[in-house]
């Protein structure tokens, strides 16, 4: 399948250039003498949101090799490092990207993984080579030469929390994350929100990653009375979450909504689990789009029908990796003074539509309902 669809596309091997794992890369002999581009595809690859690994992968690799089928980057042949961004990881981050770049062993970072990891990362990088965050964060994101390209709460958690509230009306919310700047900043937007609504806040409770257990998080969530729970639980946990809170029944007692839910967390989570759950985000796998219907035909003609589930998360590297290569194209002489801020008019592949606000170009926010183990019912916000 893979090979038959590598042909179709008119993919040649040294096209589809198999990343390559960090250990290999170093014990290969290339860190120095390498032609190719090298990028540093910077994912978690254990801990809660390890899930999200083998899309994320899988969608770059279709960038990596469309890219090659032209120019590369540069007029490089595009290579993947794959190097382990989780915080549980073995080796310090900051650490590993620092040696690598005083080495001239990368010449890019496209990175996957939560903001705790891209706030130290930030503070090594500074600006010797291009760095693009790729998925969904608090926003704010001013470092010199790192380019957030994922939407923020105020583009999606806010017109869904007020979707949320209109249809069903909760009289209190319980907020429910784990402890680090999305989930934080996330619900101070929310409290905003639902005060000047005149919603009560239930309760608000935070959670290290990879909590064994969440009882004592349901116990509380049950207990406080709330008709709605934003969850702001990353990968595995969000799985271990919802589970509890559906074998319990509380879906009859509450609504949920999470910005972070994607289709392999939902899988996981369990059909039985998910009644009245909603997901807010730019890009669904089986969203209707003529953009993702081209990245669809791309991702399942290189990888086959048994690839990883199509998500928000793993999109992001695809259109990370596409972001980087038109930056250097065209500000490829600037991009070391510039930010997110800037607002640098990158125009670049993606499975997400976009349209024009102002002026501005944003990616189109879709309210979906968890049914079964898909998502449906998308309402654009």
């Amino acid at each position: 399948m893979l090979i038959r669809g590598r042909r179709a596309l008119g993919y040649t091997k040294e096209d589809v250039a198999l990343p390559i794992e960090l250990a290999d890369y170093r014990e290969s002999g290339l860190l120095v003498a390498s032609g190719s581009f090298r990028v540093a595809l910077l994912i978690p690859m254990c801990g809660p949101a390890g899930i999200w690994a083998p899309s994320c992968i899988s969608s770059a690799q279709v960038a990596a090799a469309e890219l090659n089928r032209g120019d590369g980057i540069g007029g490089r042949r595009v290579q993947l490092i794959m190097i382990d961004a989780a915080v549980e990881a073995d080796e310090p981050i900051e650490e590993t990207v620092n040696d690598l770049i005083e080495l001239n062993a990368i010449d890019a970072i496209v990175g996957m993984h939560l903001s705790a990891v891209r706030q130290r990362l930030s503070k090594v990088v500074r600006q010797r080579i291009p760095y693009i965050y790729t998925p969904l964060y608090e926003g704010g994101e001013t470092t010199p030469g790192l380019f957030a390209i994922g939407e923020t709460p105020k583009e999606q958690l806010a017109p869904a929390l007020l979707a949320l509230q209109a249809r069903y009306r909760p009289r209190s919310w319980a907020l429910v994350g784990n402890d680090y700047v999305w989930p934080r900043s996330s619900h101070s937007l929310a409290k905003s929100i639902l005060k000047a609504s005149g919603v009560d806040l239930a309760m608000e409770r935070y959670v290290p990653f990879g909590l064994p257990n969440m009882s004592d998080m349901v116990d509380r969530v049950e207990a406080s009375g709330a008709e709605a729970v934003l969850v702001s639980l990353v990968g595995q946990d969000a799985v271990n979450f919802n589970r509890q809170f559906g074998r319990r029944g509380l879906h009859r007692k509450a609504v949920r909504l999470s910005c972070a839910l994607e289709e392999n967390g939902l899988m996981a989570c369990g059909r039985g689990n998910l009644e009245r759950m909603f997901s807010v985000s730019s890009y669904f796998g089986s969203i209707a789009t003529e953009a993702n219907a081209c990245f669809k035909e791309r991702y399942y003609g290189l990888h086959g029908d048994a690839a990883p589930a199509l998500n928000a998360i793993g999109q992001s590297t695809y259109e990370g990796m596409h972001y980087l290569s038109a930056l250097l194209r065209d500000h490829g002489t600037v991009w070391r003074q510039r930010s997110s801020r800037d607002m640098l008019p990158v125009i670049h592949a993606s499975g997400r539509s976009y349209v024009r606000d102002g002026g501005l170009k944003r990616p189109d926010i879709y309210l979906a309902r968890a049914d079964g183990i898909a998502f449906s019912d998308f309402k654009v916000l």
